[in-house]
């Protein structure tokens, strides 16, 4: 079956499962190796549909939280769709993706993620130590934690929810307790006016703005601050499958 894929995550997880994409968006960059020789075929949010045409797909791979809604709208080829919003979202989705592909190499990793949300959560982070997706620390706390801020973009400064996929993910590995339920999902902060900013710790993700390359000017705002990978709390599928498999106990 000739797929082509407009989600990053799944792009990815097809090619390790060994489906046949032959189009994908200009972000989906694994596996690095194998992706070069794939067309792209646009963005998440844009396509150029004269080029996905003319590979001939039998089925065009979208995410409703990934892609906008005119691309099903619109698609004039057959489409699956999931919605993964949370860990528990991604094993029926696999499972919703294996069927609409006809690709047993799926199977495993269906089974695999239900083997990680059987064992549960993370014990809760202690509030100072290392943990899983940990690039490296801007400041370690020197004092008692009692937030945490996934920090995803700068000006304006914007985080995530913890009822978000990324939230879902932070909470596996120990921070739930820690988390806010914004009223939206990508909160804006206003970290300069942040009342308590020694009991805050801000994750700075290493995706989609590229924070690692800031990391000296991040100290100035006055919080414990660490770097972290990003595509391991939000490329659901295999990624963040390895990444929940292999994160510290």
């Amino acid at each position: 079956m000739r797929a082509v894929s407009l989600v990053p995550s799944w792009t990815e997880t097809l090619i390790e499962a060994g489906v046949n994409v032959v189009g994908r968006t200009r972000f989906c960059i694994h596996p690095a190796q194998r992706v070069k020789a794939i067309p792209a075929v646009g963005g998440t949010k844009d396509w150029d549909w004269e080029k996905i045409q003319a590979l001939k797909p039998d089925i065009l791979v979208l995410d409703r939280e990934e892609n906008p809604r005119f691309m099903a709208e619109q698609s004039q080829i057959p489409f699956v769709d999931t919605h993964i919003g949370a860990l528990q979202d991604v094993p029926p989705n696999l499972e919703k993706l294996r069927l609409a592909t006809h690709a047993e190499g799926l199977k495993p990793f269906v089974e695999r993620w239900q083997e990680v949300q059987l064992k549960g959560p993370r014990p809760d982070w202690d509030g100072r130590s290392d943990f899983a997706g940990l690039i490296e620390w801007g400041r370690r706390p020197t004092g008692p934690i009692r937030r945490v801020e996934y920090v995803i973009w700068k000006r304006p400064w914007m985080a995530v929810s913890r009822d978000t996929f990324i939230g879902s993910t932070l909470t596996a590995i120990g921070f739930g307790p820690y988390l806010t339920k914004h009223a939206n999902k990508y909160p804006e902060l206003d970290l300069e006016m942040w009342p308590d900013k020694e009991s805050t710790l801000l994750l700075f993700s290493s995706e989609p703005f590229p924070f690692v390359k800031v990391s000296r000017s991040l100290a100035a705002l006055g919080f414990p601050y660490a770097l972290v990978d990003g595509e391991s709390f939000s490329w659901f599928g295999v990624r963040s499958l390895k990444f929940l498999e292999t994160a510290p106990k």
